[in-house]
Formats: C-alpha cells, structure tokens, sequence
C-alpha cells in the first residue's frame, strides 16, 4: 500500500462488524415474523381444542424470540453510537466485547428460531415432538422475564377471547344442510317451469278480457 493509501483502522473494523451484525439481525427481524404468526396461529389452535399448556408454550416461545431480537436490537443502536464517538480508542475493548455478544446472541437466535417444522412441533404429539415440547419449556423457564411471563398470559387470555367468540359465532351461524338425493347428488328446489308457451298463455287469459271491452257500448 503507498504512502498516501489510507490504513483500515481498528475503529472502521468495528463500524464493518456492527454494520454486518445489524444487517444479520434485520433478516432474523423478518424470518421470525413468519415463525412468530405460526406460533400465534397454532396457540389459537391449541386454545380451540382445550388445549391451554401447549398454546401457553407457543406463546411463551414467540414472546422470548420477541424479546431477544428486540434486546440485541437496542444493544446494537448503543454499540454504533459508541463506535462512532471519539473516544473510541478509550472504550474499544468495551465495544469488541460488546460485538462479541452480539455474535453469539445472533448465533443463539439462529439456533433458537429453527424453521416452521420445529414451530409445528409445538402441537405435535409424536414421542420426538413431546419431547421437543419439554426441551423448549425448560429452556424457555429461566430466559423469560416475569414481566414478560404477565405479557404472555394477557395474551394467552386474549386468544381465549377471540377462539370463544369465534366458537359462539360459528354455532349461531351455522352452516344450512342441503338434503341429497341417495346418488349423492345435491337437490335444489326450484319454482316450476311452466310447459306451454308463454305468449300463448298470455294471449289466453286476456281474451276474455277484450271480449268484455268490445261488448260495452260506444
């Protein structure tokens, strides 16, 4: 490199690191939001079926995804604003820790989000999908918050709501029963076609009418 080359300094790899952090974590923003409607879907499933510790645990598990990506977000904000600062050379070894951490929570939200199969085994009861069950809930026991704990339950309790009215909406409109014919094909009554012409019928039924009018007289 010449003389007048500018010098990578360790200040400009940080900013690289944090840029690459940030722009990871942004796809993370956007897959999780699939895997997050999934497992609201599958709560309101559960919740339809009676089934209130399995809808509990896919909220449980969307709410710590939540919360991660949001916690890592904010931690990156601090750490580009730190970067940018002068004082950069006095708290580098703070800011290179703090990258760290924040290789390892994107590397933990990857191996924590799995993909919709591991969403879907949240309702599962297959031997593997149970036991994937229990390994998320005893995980999931020291990650989340208790405030995130009453967050959850205010959902759980929404849902509930939304699944009882849906059930009560569902039986008052209730779906109307066709009768079939025995081979099966659907019978639908029809008003009667009438079988003769019906300018003719027409004709037919005013003529006594005419003939009144030409009795009369002038």
């Amino acid at each position: 490199m010449g003389a007048n080359g500018s010098k990578v300094t360790a200040q400009d790899k940080a900013i690289l690191d944090m840029k690459l952090q940030r722009d990871k974590l942004h796809q993370y923003q956007k897959r999780i939001t699939v895997l997050t409607t999934k497992e609201t879907e599958i709560a309101k499933q559960m919740l339809a079926k009676g089934d209130k510790p399995r809808a509990l645990l896919a909220l449980r598990r969307k709410k710590y995804q939540e919360t991660l990506l949001s916690k890592t977000d904010a931690q990156l904000e601090q750490l580009e604003q730190l970067v940018s600062s002068v004082e950069f050379a006095q708290i580098q070894k703070d800011i290179v820790f703090g990258l760290q951490q924040g290789t390892r929570v994107l590397q933990e939200i990857h191996r924590e989000m799995g993909g919709i199969e591991h969403v879907e085994k949240l309702m599962g009861e297959t031997a593997d999908a149970i036991a994937y069950q229990k390994e998320v809930s005893e995980m999931l026991g020291g990650q989340i918050s208790n405030a995130d704990e009453d967050e959850v339950e205010d959902e759980l309790a929404a849902l509930e709501a939304e699944v009882a009215a849906a059930s009560e909406s569902g039986l008052v409109s209730a779906p109307v029963s066709v009768p079939a014919e025995a081979d099966g094909h659907v019978r639908i009554n029809l008003p009667e076609v009438p079988s003769g012409k019906l300018s003719a019928r027409v004709d037919e039924e005013a003529e006594p009418e005419r003939e009144a009018r030409v009795a009369l007289p002038a």
